[in-house]
Parts: C-alpha cells; sequence; structure tokens
C-alpha cells in the first residue's frame, strides 16, 4: 500500500467526523440553549472561531460544522421572534442574514410615448 504524503503544516485536532460530531453533540447537551454561541463551540472544542470555518471548508467535516452552526442560528432565530432583540439581529446578520428591502423597478406592458409627448405639447 503507497503512503500517502503529509501535506505538511498542522495535524488535525480531530482525525474523523464521528469523533467531532460526538464532541459537537455533548456541547449541546450541557450548554444551556440560551448560551450556545459558535465561539463558545470553538472553545469547548478547544480550538478557535476561525479553525471551525477552516474545518468547515474541508468536504468531510463541512455537514457537522454547518449543522451546529445551524443549531445555533435557529437559536438567534428564536429569540428575535420571542424578545426582537438587536443583539440577535446582529448575530443573524452575521450569519449572512440581511434586512433590505428590494424594490422591482421593471416596468411591465406598453408605454405609448407618442400619447405622452402629444399631452405636453
Amino acid at each position: 500500500m503507497a503512503k500517502i504524503k503529509d501535506k505538511g503544516g498542522r495535524p488535525l485536532k480531530f482525525k474523523n467526523v464521528k469523533e467531532l460530531e460526538d464532541k459537537i453533540a455533548e456541547y449541546f447537551r450541557i450548554t444551556p440553549d440560551k448560551e450556545q454561541i459558535i465561539t463558545g463551540l470553538a472553545v469547548y472544542l478547544d480550538t478557535s472561531r476561525e479553525t471551525l470555518i477552516n474545518y468547515q471548508n474541508r468536504e468531510r467535516f463541512y455537514y457537522a460544522i454547518n449543522r451546529a452552526k445551524d443549531r445555533i442560528q435557529a437559536s438567534y432565530e428564536r429569540s428575535l421572534r420571542n424578545r426582537g432583540n438587536s443583539g440577535d439581529i446582529f448575530a443573524l446578520k452575521n450569519f449572512g442574514w440581511t434586512d433590505k428591502q428590494e424594490t422591482d423597478l421593471n416596468v411591465k406592458g406598453n408605454l405609448d410615448l407618442g400619447k405622452a409627448f402629444k399631452d405636453a405639447e
């Protein structure tokens, strides 16, 4: 069997997805809903928020990290519905949510410019 060459860099803290998923599940089990945050998860995993993002960019860990982030995001969304706190809005914006309104300025139908110019005379 051919040995796979090490790409270098720091070795991964979690060797496989199951190990990471178990640790994430433990965090959610022992941390009250209102205290579940991304950075809290990172600290519990003995890593950083940036490292979590790096893990999420790895195909095999993507789903586990994304599910954890979705669970935390859902907590902010519930809190926003219940309290309407601006801190929850800020957190959701960091998850990519926006509160901008989009207006469609496309005109549909026919516009008779000849009539408009005659009326102006």
